[in-house]
């Protein structure tokens, strides 16, 4: 029997404390594990980056939040590539050794990795960005000059043939801080990665091609009770490499619904199912997936900040407990089996009403 791709969305909201996809890449064995089961996996880079850790994930869709938002409503649509050209922008805020960090860990990718990199830009005044932490407790942030970004991204793109952006932005330091230090032990949320988003979001708003966001960072004191799921932050001076290689197969946008001519080409209407942690489910993106036929999967492990529930929005869900349990689920509903018939407790059918309500008419 020939089937169509079966497509998956695994969302992971950021900066909301997310215990599984909160840290650094620590979604990564949940997006492999749902990657070799499905033909076509979307996901956004928090929930693929880890530092200077990656996977490659061939069948393995790289999309920017807000371009996520984008597709679910059915705007935009994927098409793959072979490969991009990224621009690498750099902030005017980054101190030079700093920045020759940067540098050297984009030659590295170049050299170890083969990846195809543009010359890069430094912006002309300090992005600037502030921290903020929202009364639920999620991160989110600003930056005082989005203006000095944009020129940079057009720079790249106009006269370096850029395809894909990676911007590294100078961030505070707050190595005393009491969010940090419950992050570092596994605990709280990511204090960046509001601000990040930001960020990327502004320049794929703007010019409509993928782009992710690395923080250029002091190195931390060393911690021997160090979390695991924060581990790949602390290995070196430069978040980077996992951003680049995001990004050299990042799929491009299709803003343009006229240009819907390849038969590769992936829209929203496709999607089959989408994996979310139970009480986050209150993003564009999955409100826009939640009007399609598209399977709701809701993981209850995956505790956030978040309070939203699939039902309070209305959306129909199958909750787990767990992404093993989720993987289950996705493995039977693309065999097209019914998850009640791996139930002991399979109900009878009921025969429906036959009454006309008249007065609707």
């Amino acid at each position: 029997m020939n089937r169509r791709p079966y497509t998956v969305v695994l969302i992971v909201p950021t900066g909301v404390g997310a215990s599984i996809g909160g840290y650094a890449g620590d979604a990564l064995p949940v997006a492999r594990a749902i990657a070799s089961v499905c033909d076509r996996l979307i996901a956004h880079p928090n929930v693929l980056n880890g530092a200077q850790l990656y996977w490659p994930l061939p069948n393995t869709f790289y999309v920017e939040g807000y371009g996520l938002d984008k597709f679910a409503s059915g705007c935009w649509g994927l098409r793959s590539v072979h490969q991009n050209r990224v621009g690498l922008i750099l902030d005017q805020g980054i101190e030079l050794d700093l920045r020759l960090r940067q540098l050297q860990a984009a030659d590295a990718t170049r050299a170890t990795l083969g990846l195809n990199l543009t010359d890069y830009v430094v912006t002309d005044a300090p992005i600037n960005v502030e921290l903020r932490t929202a009364a639920s407790g999620a991160s989110w942030g600003t930056i005082q000059n989005p203006d000095s970004l944009l020129r940079a991204a057009e720079v790249l793109i106009k006269q370096a043939k850029a395809e894909a952006i990676a911007v590294v932005a100078r961030f505070p330091d707050d190595t005393g801080s009491e969010a940090l230090q419950q992050y570092r032990h596994g605990q709280g949320v990511d204090p960046l990665a509001g601000a990040e988003a930001v960020i990327s979001h502004l320049v794929v708003r703007t010019f409509q091609i993928p782009c992710a966001h690395a923080p250029a960072l002091l190195p931390l004191p060393l911690d021997p009770d160090l979390s695991p799921r924060s581990a790949a932050e602390e290995l070196g001076y430069t978040f980077l490499p996992s951003v680049l290689v995001g990004l050299s197969c990042a799929p491009q946008f299709i803003t343009d619904k006229s240009n819907r001519i390849q038969p590769e080409d992936l829209w929203a209407d496709q999607v089959d199912a989408v994996v979310i942690p139970a009480t986050a489910c209150g993003s564009s993106a999955l409100l826009s997936l939640s009007q399609l036929p598209a399977q709701i999967i809701a993981v209850e492990e995956n505790h956030t900040q978040m309070q939203v529930p699939p039902e309070k929005l209305g959306i129909k869900a199958i909750r787990v407990h767990s992404y093993l349990e989720a993987l289950g689920v996705l493995v039977a509903h693309r065999a097209g089996i019914s998850v009640d018939a791996l139930s002991p407790a399979l109900s009878s059918l009921r025969c429906l009403s036959q009454t006309i309500d008249k007065t609707a008419s």
